[in-house]
């Protein structure tokens, strides 16, 4: 297996079917702060949920439509980040990313989703990024706007949760502007040096 470090003391991982218990525990400590945002928490209640979760990501992992992976703070795991939808052949995807209390203030988050985007643009050639999230989910359009993307629209009263209707904003970042960003950063290192 491997690990990519993010911080001093943290890194991602794959999440794996056979990690469910690890994850189960994650989520019962998230799960209050992540619920709204992230419909699986609802369904990822007790170890078969939890794996059958996790399953359903390895699933789309073999079939090359998604992929899910845990970032660990001092070896535990706090949060994550997950290709939600993979499509290769016609150059999209979207990517989601959740936390607990314990992951957030540290850049994990936003470092783990800039692995993503480098694996989608650069290694797999990818044209497209998408990132999905409610107005109302700070935290997220922050995250959406650290990683250079541009709000496209929002979907008004797309999704239902416990009974209230919410809208969802579509976030976008190109690989065109990705490159752009990125040499952008490399001038300033540069200048900086």
């Amino acid at each position: 297996m491997y690990a990519i470090p993010l911080a001093p003391g943290a890194e991602l991982r794959p999440l794996e079917p056979w990690q469910a218990p690890e994850f189960l525990a994650h989520i019962d400590r998230a799960r209050a702060h992540t619920d709204p945002w992230i419909p699986w928490a609802t369904y990822s209640t007790d170890l078969d949920s939890a794996r059958a979760t996790l399953q359903s990501y390895a699933d789309k992992q073999a079939a090359d439509r998604g992929r899910i992976f845990g970032i660990w703070r001092e070896g535990t795991l706090v949060g994550g980040v997950m290709f939600v939808h993979f499509d290769a052949a016609a150059g999209t995807c979207e990517i989601g990313v959740w936390s607990e209390p314990a992951g957030e203030g540290h850049g994990l988050i936003t470092a783990a989703a800039r692995h993503l985007l480098a694996h989608a643009f650069t290694t797999r050639g990818l044209h497209r990024a998408e990132w999905r999230t409610t107005p109302r989910n700070t935290r997220s359009r922050a995250a959406a706007q650290r990683l250079g993307m541009t709000l496209d629209g929002t979907l008004r009263e797309h999704s239902s949760y416990r009974g209230e209707r919410l809208d969802i904003e579509v976030w976008s970042l190109l690989a065109r502007e990705r490159e752009r960003e990125e040499r952008t950063e490399r001038t300033q290192r540069a200048d900086r040096a």
